[in-house]
């Protein structure tokens, strides 16, 4: 199946791009999304624990399970200021 991935932020910069499209398998969780792109961005690894992932408009834990169809947004850690 396929995923839209949004990145916002900095993600933006570590990625040098905006948005992309992963392939997974049928029944993929967010943590294997989240594993796949940072293989595919090594750049993004440092930030895995601290990311903040939304499906749609909303946040979901890492134990989400992707539909095809599924767009996905990550987001730098909030900070405040």
């Amino acid at each position: 199946m396929q995923i839209r991935v949004s990145f916002y932020s900095y993600f933006r910069e570590l990625t040098d791009c905006a948005e992309t499209v992963q392939d997974l398998p049928e029944g993929s969780t967010l943590a294997t999304l989240v594993e796949r792109l940072t293989l595919r961005y090594p750049r993004l690894a440092g930030m895995q624990r601290s990311m903040l992932v939304a499906v749609g408009v909303e946040y979901q834990p890492r134990e989400y399970t992707l539909k095809a169809g599924d767009e996905v947004s990550l987001f730098p850690p909030v900070q405040g200021g």
